[in-house]
């Protein structure tokens, strides 16, 4: 090899170890993190709330891992660590949490058209029928953004977390006749479904508070579902179920603190909202494969289960005033579509299946 050649090469081979060595220095892409806190004011062995940290917490890491441009570092704060469980929608309001699964029915003011599942009873015990259609007016309709975008916030999902309400009570309910002059706790909009009822009154309270509420007098019996009551023991205090078949209702809404929101990059945003229709439908399933089951411990544990007839039903709900109008009217009234909410609902459980034993949506004057 001649000095010119041997020279070329030296400088060839110089050249690619610069580069090689230029490739090598330079810095993978950083991965960017992003702090969340989730809330939920009630404890963590609620299903919906074990399934947020199980369930959508993950999914998200996954969908975000797919790229590997963020990653969020979640600290998870449930059972009252920062907030009570009427407390969510104004924690996340003011920056206490940045994500949360806020219970709407609390909220009858100010996020009015959440109850629309729950003004509708005696429709759809079917908690997957009723997230889908809650889910799909909340998208066709702007109200209920709007309503969370007063309280700062921004939604992603409305979940079910019931298959139905039913009466649990400390002695047995045979007949709506049994139920007057009762004193039954609540949430929200359920206490009017005993406005029909001759001397029976609702006791405002929360799922927490049921057992304590029974087991002290306070009330004599209570609305909720077989998977709540096996998970709060109700059995012990309230040893019999009335099997109404009230209705699931959605209670359970997802929400991000709008400040964090419009901070996040659009990847993020999209990964929880998709995720957010993932919980929805998972909760909403699981909440149907829980109430045979949870049913059967409630047995187990000592309960009794008296099925209410199909006429007894139909009396109770024709006993009601028309709730779901008045809260339609109240909706028209503030300048909100609620009419046309509760005939495009209605219309939804129908397509999916459901047989009102009442049909709120047909007393309707507008």
């Amino acid at each position: 090899m001649n000095t010119m050649t041997l020279r070329r090469a030296m400088m060839s081979a110089a050249v690619s170890a610069g580069l090689l060595a230029g490739l090598q220095a330079k810095p993978a892409e950083a991965v960017e993190t992003i702090n969340m806190i989730a809330i939920d004011g009630y404890p963590d062995r609620s299903m919906w709330v074990k399934e947020f940290s199980g369930f959508f917490i993950p999914r998200v890491d996954e969908e975000l891992a797919k790229t590997g441009n963020y990653k969020i570092n979640w600290q998870e704060a449930y059972g009252g660590t920062i907030v009570k469980p009427r407390g969510v929608l104004e924690g996340i309001k003011l920056g206490l949490g940045d994500i949360g699964i806020v219970t709407t029915i609390f909220h009858n003011s100010a996020l009015p058209s959440q109850g629309i599942s729950a003004v509708t009873p005696f429709v759809a015990a079917d908690a997957r029928v009723v997230a889908k259609a809650v889910d799909e007016i909340a998208r066709e309709f702007p109200q209920m953004a709007a309503e969370l975008d007063a309280e700062n916030q921004v939604y992603l999902a409305t979940g079910v977390v019931l298959d139905t309400y039913q009466i649990f009570s400390k002695t047995p309910i045979n007949s709506l006749a049994d139920l007057e002059g009762k004193k039954v706790a609540g949430a929200g909009y359920n206490l009017r479904y005993l406005e029909g009822i001759e001397g029976a009154a609702g006791v405002r309270g929360g799922l927490p508070n049921f057992y304590n509420m029974l087991q002290t007098g306070v009330v004599d019996a209570a609305m909720l579902w077989p998977e709540a009551a096996k998970t709060f023991k109700i059995a012990e205090v309230a040893p019999y179920m009335l099997k109404a078949d009230l209705g699931a209702v959605n209670s359970k809404t997802v929400t991000v603190n709008k400040d964090v929101w419009n901070k996040l990059p659009d990847e993020v945003k999209t990964a929880l909202q998709n995720v957010a229709v993932e919980y929805r439908d998972r909760v909403a399933g699981i909440a149907m494969d829980l109430a045979a089951e949870s049913l059967e411990a409630y047995q187990a544990g000592g309960g009794t289960v008296v099925e209410m007839s199909q006429e007894a039903r139909a009396a109770w709900a024709n006993s009601m005033p028309n709730i779901a109008v008045d809260w339609a009217q109240k909706l028209d009234t503030a300048g909100a579509p609620g009419s046309d909410m509760l005939r495009a609902y209605m219309a939804k459980l129908k397509a999916a299946g459901m047989t009102p034993i009442r049909d709120w949506a047909a007393e309707l004057t507008n």
